[in-house]
């Protein structure tokens, strides 16, 4: 057995021994990397995950589940500085519900459970209303917790005094809250109206305005006045419209004069005087359907013309004071001839009935000035920037000016009053804005490709530099050889002479290649006679 082995090792010695360097670091490298492969396999194929059992515990709560995991011999972690507890993938679920059934992990907070576990008569009234305190804050958290963006909540209630007076007044309560919010989160208006409701609901005789919400960055969460036509909600509502106004402005004139001097060259302010007089009003216009000869369309058309010729009675009666008596009527002294005639003409003209309900424009902006910062080419000389540049500078902020400011106001405005809003300062900037942009966020396929080339160019360096050494070592052979003294020429054997049983193989080998048939014809008759 000994022997044999001696045997393959040394064909394995040899084997070896003939290969060229190339090939032996091609089988070293492909070793390695089979050996590495089949480590990682088993590591990870026999390696046990850990998962999270329970994230954001308490000190108390953490070590409370700690202890009953090494009880019962569970392999646990506690990462994340203390506050997750990480045990094997398979019990993750078979532990969360036998730790739940034990009342694990148990904070030590009073909820409304309480009662139901620990109802007794010799509790009285004070530790009574403590303990309902107590279990009404850590509901209201529980509640809180439930919300979007909230990782933890601490509530504090206080709760007015019951007086046995009638005529006493009835206390406010109050409620202090700090919220452990999720980083970058931002709530909505709507999201902190509900958490003030939420609260205000929740404990009695509790009004929104008693109500304190912050975060742990000391950050406070103001409920914004619902009443629109209140005085504050009407202040707050114009001051971001005026805050908008300025700001759409500077960032049109920042744009424009950065792109002509550079961004970093030019600070720019806005002020502006906005009007919120909002104005609303009916009319009611009657114009002529011919506005030319300011007529109207003829609806109807009435003439009525009388014509009376004769003698008679003229006209009147007896004048008196009497009861029939009309005084002071010319009274008539005898018959007379004459001549009556009576024109009337009545027009009915359609006119043109507009009625207008106008609502003027809620704000418009009553006066407007702009300040502009410049730096010169060459900061240390002013006289650097040409007066003609800050010139054209004074008619661009003017038409801005002009068009931005309401059309009544516009056209009061002259030239001197328009320059008079416009400042231009040319000066050296210390503080200069520092326009940065974010860096964008590479996709994961770039550091996949990258990390790849990065392989590829390897193995290209590796491939050219055993290629140079291969052809090193080709030379030094060529050069070995070249140098090396002629090898000693042998004699060549002398041919064995042909003899009758050498001519009758040939014979016979050819035959059985020619005529295959025939030789074995030629066996079967030899074997026969055999």
């Amino acid at each position: 057995m000994s022997n044999k082995w001696k045997e393959w090792w040394g064909r394995a010695r040899l084997f070896w021994q003939e290969r060229t360097k190339k090939q032996k670091w091609l089988a070293a490298g492909g070793a390695a990397t089979v050996l590495l492969i089949l480590g990682l396999g088993i590591f990870f194929a026999f390696r046990t995950e850990m998962v999270p059992l329970y994230s954001d515990l308490t000190p108390q709560e953490a070590g409370q589940i700690k202890a009953t995991l090494d009880q019962r011999g569970v392999p646990a972690e506690v990462t994340d500085g203390g506050t997750t507890i990480k045990v094997p993938k398979e019990q993750v679920d078979a532990l969360k519900v036998e730790l739940a059934a034990e009342g694990i992990p148990n904070s030590g907070v009073i909820d409304y459970s309480f009662f139901g576990q620990n109802a007794s008569f010799g509790m009285t009234d004070n530790e009574f209303n403590m303990v309902k305190l107590k279990a009404m804050q850590t509901e209201l958290a529980n509640l809180i917790k439930t919300i979007d963006g909230v990782e933890d909540a601490k509530v504090m209630i206080n709760l007015p005094q019951p007086s046995v007076f009638v005529s006493d007044e009835k206390g406010e309560a109050s409620a202090s809250i700090v919220l452990k919010t999720k980083p970058g989160y931002e709530f909505s208006d709507e999201q902190i109206r509900a958490l003030y409701h939420l609260v205000a609901k929740s404990v009695p005789h509790l009004s929104t305005d008693n109500i304190v919400i912050m975060n742990q960055f000391f950050e406070y969460f103001d409920l914004k006045n619902e009443n629109k036509n209140s005085t504050a909600a009407a202040f707050t509502e114009q001051q971001q419209i005026k805050r908008q106004i300025e700001r759409d402005i500077q960032r049109q004139v920042q744009r424009m004069l950065g792109t002509m001097m550079g961004q970093d060259k030019v600070v720019v302010s806005v002020t502006a005087d906005i009007d919120f007089t909002q104005e609303k009003r009916e009319e009611q216009l009657v114009a002529p359907v011919d506005e030319k000869n300011n007529e109207g369309i003829a609806v109807s058309v009435q003439r009525i013309k009388e014509t009376y010729s004769g003698s008679g009675a003229p006209p009147g009666g007896t004048a008196g004071t009497g009861t029939n008596e009309v005084p002071g009527y010319q009274g008539a002294n005898g018959g007379t001839n004459g001549n009556y005639e009576r024109t009337e003409e009545t027009i009915n003209n359609e006119v043109n009935k507009i009625k207008k309900q106008i609502v003027e424009s809620p704000y418009k902006i009553r006066d407007l000035g702009i300040q502009v910062m410049v730096e010169p080419p060459n900061p240390d000389d002013p006289n650097s920037l040409p007066t003609e540049t800050v010139n054209d500078i004074q008619k661009l902020l003017g038409t801005i000016v002009r068009t931005s400011i309401d059309k009544e106001e516009a056209q009061a405005l002259t030239d001197q009053d328009v320059n008079s809003r416009v400042v231009v300062s040319v000066q050296k900037l210390n503080g200069k804005p520092a326009f940065t942009e974010p860096a964008p966020v590479q996709p994961a396929w770039r550091w996949y490709a990258a990390g790849g080339g990065a392989l590829l160019l390897i193995a290209l360096l590796l491939f050219f530099w055993l290629r140079r050494r291969r052809e090193d070592e080709e030379e030094e052979e060529e050069e070995e050889l070249a140098f090396a003294p002629p090898l000693p020429v042998e004699p060549d054997l002398p041919e064995p002479p042909e003899t009758e049983a050498v001519l009758r193989r040939r014979q016979l080998e050819r035959l059985a290649k020619e005529k295959p048939d025939e030789f074995a014809k030629l066996l079967k008759t030899w074997l026969s006679e055999e």
